[in-house]
């Protein structure tokens, strides 16, 4: 895999299975507002791939079968290791899905946040041992919620993961996730 300076990616010729996305970032200083960033998955059916998600998988929601969900949610980054970690199961998704947009936004409580302000933020995307995608997030700084990665079912009926890395400026978890529907690769 090449680093490729701030994104890495590495595209396997296979199916994908079960795959995990990975987040990390460290908490703020003591005395300051919690950094509380959000990995949003937006699902969209086949009949309308670039618009409203079917459904969203975030902090609070799961895929109505189960097959994408948060397994680690974190609100201030403290802790060891990853503090958001979500989980997608291909093998079993609906076939009526088309796309799954993967994003990280940044909670807005106290003031306007963008990733160059939270130190050491990184996702990866891993299937099993095999690290698929890292990202650091450098080249979207100024932003306050991004994609990263689009899962698109192809017409042999596998799915195959893309690099999407898109920064929106001013948008809170709830806007950012009507905007990932128009979000191509």
């Amino acid at each position: 895999m090449s680093q490729g300076g701030r994104t890495a990616m590495s595209t396997p010729n296979k199916n994908l299975g079960t795959i995990e996305i990975r987040l990390k970032w460290d908490p703020s200083p003591l005395g300051e507002a919690a950094h509380d960033l959000d990995l949003i998955a937006a699902a969209f059916s086949a009949d309308d791939p670039h618009g409203a998600p079917d459904h969203l998988v975030h902090f609070d929601a799961r895929s109505p079968d189960g097959t994408i969900h948060l397994q680690r949610e974190s609100r201030t980054g403290q802790g060891l290791g990853f503090d958001e970690v979500m989980s997608l199961e291909f093998e079993r998704m609906s076939k009526r899905l088309d796309r799954i947009v993967i994003g990280v936004a940044i909670q807005q409580r106290n003031g306007t946040k963008t990733f160059s302000g939270i130190p050491r933020t990184e996702a990866e995307i891993v299937e099993e041992y095999d690290t698929l995608a890292t990202y650091d997030f450098s080249e979207v700084g100024d932003a306050t919620a991004a994609t990263i990665a689009v899962f698109r079912h192809t017409e042999s009926g596998a799915w195959q993961l893309e690099r999407a890395v898109r920064g929106f400026a001013d948008a809170d978890p709830d806007a950012f996730a009507q905007l990932m529907g128009g979000v191509s690769v």
